[in-house]
């Protein structure tokens, strides 16, 4: 149960408000591939928040109109009843020009400085884990206007204090994981609101650099949970956990 609300929420609900809420302002968001909950978060934006806001997707389509979720971020639900179809290469091109307001990443490792590792876990000169690379992370994160990572596991292996490797740093604007918002300020992470169902001891303790305390965010408000709830009746919101 939230400490600041009478209504129970689950860590996904609260990433996706989260995330939902970051996107008042936005004139564009675009989502990649393994996108579960920015695809929610988009949605639940043009629902309840900002219906102008243009949604470009990796399928290739802008502002499609799903009808229930999909289980993959390549469904055919991503093509139904859009607006126009955009080439991977435009949207890339549209980043260059930094005409990409939003832009949705994650990665294995994510640091302090706001860097995230999708590459590989070095042991000396060798591989000792190794990732699926960061596609084209590297130039979104860079040229993209704001950035917004989000991560599903919260603990010190995740939130580290320099990734093992960069795979893209930039325009880092928040984190949000299952007990937190981060911003980053000056170069670096700061915790900028709690999960009301968690605590600064939690969150401090599952990461892997120091924080100052914050005030909690507000959770996942009746609106917000009816839509999302409503929308999505088989749970897919859940599949990253």
């Amino acid at each position: 149960m939230s400490q600041n609300s009478n209504l129970e929420f689950t860590p996904a609900e609260y990433m996706i408000a989260s995330m939902a809420r970051i996107l008042k302002d936005a004139e564009n968001a675009f989502m990649g591939v393994a996108s579960n909950l920015p695809f929610f978060a988009i949605w639940l934006a043009k629902q309840l928040y900002n219906p102008e806001l243009t949604w470009l997707n990796i399928p290739g389509k802008i502002n499609p109109l799903p009808t229930k979720p999909p289980k993959s971020t390549v469904d055919f639900q991503l093509l139904k009843s859009s607006s126009a179809s955009i080439t991977l290469a435009n949207i890339f091109d549209m980043s260059a020009r930094g005409e990409l307001d939003v832009a949705f990443l994650s990665g294995v490792q994510i640091d302090k400085f706001g860097n995230f590792n999708l590459s590989h876990i070095p042991d000396g000169d060798k591989i000792k884990i190794q990732f699926t690379g960061g596609a084209g992370s590297a130039l979104i994160c860079a040229t993209t206007k704001r950035v917004i990572f989000w991560r599903t596991k919260h603990d010190k292996r995740a939130f580290v204090d320099k990734c093992a490797v960069n795979t893209a740093t930039g325009n880092v604007y928040k984190v949000v994981s299952p007990l937190c918002v981060f911003s980053k300020k000056d170069g670096v992470l700061n915790l900028e609101s709690i999960n009301p169902d968690s605590s600064f001891e939690e969150v401090s303790n599952n990461t892997g650099f120091p924080i100052s305390n914050a005030p909690f965010t507000e959770g996942p408000t009746e609106d917000e949970l009816k839509l999302i709830r409503d929308f999505d009746k088989e749970g897919i919101r859940d599949i990253e956990f």
